[in-house]
């Protein structure tokens, strides 16, 4: 049973460990960023568990038809957060490599890319793709919980630990906290950046003479 979550930290050979680092950092960090960690931490066990089944049902009818790659690495949990991302995005079409596509014709794009990665299994990256859409659809409800419960599962371990990491970016789980994090960035506050001052010359002074005729002038003669 436990290898229905292990097998994504299974690689091969190096390349396939690189190809899934970049997979990680482009997908899986832009989900955390809009879930917070808890929730990452959470979907990510969810979705490879969902993922594994799906893949060992439809194993048994596809191989018998062509040979089946052995489910292994992080792609599987990485097509199904692209596939809630998609689904729940606003925008209509997203550049990739120069050429506006369809935003919910990205993660089939990127899964025909994935096909060549080596010892990649297109099936259960198939299979992540599919649960991730699932859940992006509204059909996998049961597994979200409230943000309230994500706020207390931060003052908790292991996640309160994680908060205390120095170098480690941790999400919160309280949508109003991380709107906070990302004004701040946005509106930084004053003094955090070093300012130029600038020089600026005062007029000469002018003699009394002078200052008394240019006020006589301003008044004006008025005739009684």
């Amino acid at each position: 049973v436990h290898r229905l979550v292990t097998y994504i930290f299974v690689y091969e050979d190096l390349i396939s460990l690189i190809c899934g680092a970049i997979i990680i950092w482009c997908f899986a960090g832009s989900f955390e960023k809009n879930v917070g960690t808890v929730k990452h931490c959470f979907f990510t066990v969810a979705f490879a568990v969902l993922s594994a089944l799906l893949y060992l049902l439809l194993e048994a009818v596809v191989s018998r038809m062509a040979e089946v790659e052995d489910a292994k690495g992080f792609m599987p949990v990485a097509f199904a957060t692209l596939g809630v991302s998609t689904t729940r995005s606003r925008m209509k079409r997203a550049p990739v490599l120069g050429v506006r596509i369809p935003v919910v014709l990205v993660p089939w794009f990127m899964l025909c890319m994935a096909w060549f990665i080596p010892h990649s299994s297109f099936l259960s990256n198939l299979c992540g793709l599919l649960a991730g859409e699932a859940y992006g659809l509204g059909y996998c409800f049961c597994l979200d919980f409230p943000e309230s419960v994500g706020s207390k599962l931060d003052r908790m371990f292991p996640f309160s630990l994680l908060r205390r990491i120095p170098g480690l970016k941790y999400i919160p789980g309280s949508l109003a906290e991380r709107r906070a994090s990302e004004g701040s960035k946005i509106n930084p506050v004053p003094g955090s950046y070093p300012t130029q001052s600038y020089f600026c010359s005062s007029p000469p002074a002018l003699p009394a003479f002078q200052m008394q005729h240019s006020s006589v002038q301003s008044q004006g003669f008025q005739p009684s």
